[in-house]
């Protein structure tokens, strides 16, 4: 089956380009201009990758990728002309996957779309291997399955990331897994040396589960090392 890729830039000799060369990746490719098109076609089809530019119309990209991140774990390159470093992990802190700037190497700019795609087959892959479809811990259960979580029967809403950590650290209770590890597992070997954006996520993560942020009782700090899922709950 073809892979189905949204690019999202108001650049049409851009457009044209991306689509060529997205094609050679068995893709079908939509395009559109502006921020609002892009939210309304993302929100209603799932797409194997969106190369988002951070400069659109109407909603910019940053927007964009905030509120996809709500409701979809899309993969998603950001596209900028920008370099600055705040700029990738503003990227990162709101859920994209990669990011590249222009001007840029098309053979990179493949290299790059292939392997979020492959990253995000085997992210879905791990997630229906878990090891049970349900994890219960009393008064927190994770469904693996239905990407759901509860709180003493409450539904927690979880960003993509925040999800994806939770599963990790609580299929292996015990274990601890270090920032970097943590980087290259959920976000990918890209991002290496922003293992800060871990604890961002860590943090929020901590917010929406833990009765008390200042006692965690779920996931705990391994002093020196990282994070690891409570082995006694």
């Amino acid at each position: 089956m073809a892979n189905q890729i949204l690019i999202v830039e108001d650049d049409l000799e851009i457009v044209d380009l991306l689509e060529i060369h997205m094609k050679d990746l068995n893709a079908e490719v939509e395009s559109v201009n502006d921020g609002l098109s892009a939210l309304e076609k993302a929100q209603h089809k799932d797409y194997d990758l969106i190369l988002l530019d951070l400069s659109i119309p109407k909603l910019n990209g940053v927007e964009v990728c905030r509120e996809l991140r709500k409701t979809k774990n899309t993969p998603i390159i950001m596209v900028t002309a920008k370099t600055e470093e705040i700029d990738k992990v503003l990227g990162l802190e709101i859920g994209a996957d990669d990011y590249i700037t222009k001007p840029f190497s098309i053979r990179e700019l493949k290299a790059r779309a292939k392997a979020v795609m492959r990253r995000s087959d085997a992210a879905n892959q791990q997630t229906n291997d878990s090891k049970t479809a349900e994890l219960d811990f009393g008064d927190l259960k994770i469904n693996v399955e239905m990407r759901r979580v509860t709180l003493e029967g409450k539904k927690i809403d979880l960003s993509p990331k925040e999800f994806e950590l939770l599963v990790l650290l609580a299929n292996y209770p015990g274990r601890s897994y270090s920032r970097s590890e943590l980087l290259d597992v959920i976000w990918g070997y890209n991002f290496s040396g922003y293992e800060h954006t871990v604890n961002s996520h860590i943090n929020r993560l901590r917010a929406k589960i833990e009765p008390d942020m200042g006692n965690p009782i779920y996931i705990l700090t391994t002093w020196g090392i990282g994070y690891r899922f409570n082995e006694d709950i």
